[in-house]
């Protein structure tokens, strides 16, 4: 691909999520077109507090399971027993917090992960192993819930038109080729190192490859669970046919480039919920979700992440001021062996 041609391809990818937005946004528009403001903001007060609260510990639970992510990839890299519990934790709780509103993971979490890892002595070309690690143990999961998905969602969703029909068979076809590929390469290559540029990567083992993809299925069940739980006081859906649709629309928000997937996930999944249930109460199920799974996890690891700076700036100063002090001692006590040495 010549030079020209590349900066042409990253135009195009660049200017995709903006083209998928508009799309989405156009969509969101015409199911939402019946109802007004104060009808969703209706729906989302009707939410039990009781929900939203078992949705919160559910959110909780996942950014948890999140982490495992770092715990899991600095194993990989060998620098696990470098790294204290509640470090890879927070670097994980913060990352996937910043991450999921930002979209493009490996720019705003591997960039929050390379400032907290690289300060704790992990070098930087094990960082991009990491953040590759991480990156597949999030496809496994998806894969593997597509695949359960699309035995456990009833027929009759996918034949609502030809195209979701060929399109959610074509997803089955290369969930299942893809997940067949991966463990078929750690059977035939496990242990073997493969070389990218300047960094080579371990093909992890087929036990270690299952730990991947169970931790990602938990990951995107828990996450799925956060919207079941202030979905289902107005809208009766069987769980697995639920996660099934959550992790398709999902999974699209995340190939669209768009920030969080925002717009192409709550246009999807309006759309492809069976029923007829109210555009309103969806919609205001959906505002919910985004409240309790991204922006109060985003305002928590932000204010987690700034105290934490200023306690490493405090104790900088103070390892500063200390350093001082013991330098004018040593200059004092030069002083008065000079002046003793004089008399």
């Amino acid at each position: 691909m010549s030079a020209k041609s590349k900066r042409i391809f990253k135009k195009l990818i660049s200017w995709a999520g903006a083209f998928f937005f508009l799309i989405a946004i156009g969509m969101l528009y015409w199911q939402l077109r019946k109802y007004s403001l104060y009808d969703i903001g209706r729906a989302l007060w009707n939410i039990p507090f009781r929900n939203l609260v078992y949705a919160s510990l559910a959110a909780l639970t996942g950014y948890i399971a999140l982490s495992l992510y770092d715990y899991m990839a600095l194993r990989y890299v060998g620098q696990s027993h470098k790294i204290s519990w509640w470090k890879w934790m927070m670097a994980g709780i913060i990352g996937f917090a910043i991450s999921n509103n930002a979209g493009h993971a490996v720019i705003s979490g591997g960039s929050i992960r390379y400032r907290l890892y690289t300060r704790w002595r992990i070098r930087a070309g094990d960082i991009v192993k990491m953040l590759t690690f991480s990156g597949f143990t999030y496809f496994l999961g998806v894969v593997a819930i597509v695949v359960a998905g699309f035995f456990m969602v009833p027929r009759a969703l996918f034949e609502q038109t030809n195209a979701a029909n060929v399109g959610v068979h074509i997803l089955f076809v290369f969930c299942v080729a893809s997940l067949g590929a991966y463990y078929a390469v750690t059977l035939l290559f496990q242990n073997k190192k493969v070389r990218i540029g300047e960094l080579e990567f371990k093909i992890p083992s087929t036990g270690a490859t299952f730990v991947q993809m169970c931790l990602g299925m938990l990951d995107n069940v828990l996450a799925g669970l956060v919207l079941y739980l202030v979905l289902i006081p107005s809208v009766d859906i069987p769980f697995t046919t639920f996660i099934g649709i959550f992790v398709i629309a999902q999974t699209a928000g995340v190939f669209s480039q768009v920030p969080g997937g925002i717009g192409v996930f709550e246009s999807l999944f309006m759309l492809a919920l069976p029923g007829d249930a109210n555009g309103a109460t969806l919609f205001g199920a959906l505002v919910a979700y985004r409240i309790i799974y991204y922006l109060l996890p985003l305002i928590g690891a932000g204010g987690l992440f700034l105290l934490y700076e200023n306690v490493l700036r405090a104790r900088m100063k103070r390892w500063l001021a200390e350093a001082k002090a013991l330098k004018d001692h040593v200059a004092e006590m030069k002083d008065k062996v000079k002046s003793i040495v004089k008399k």
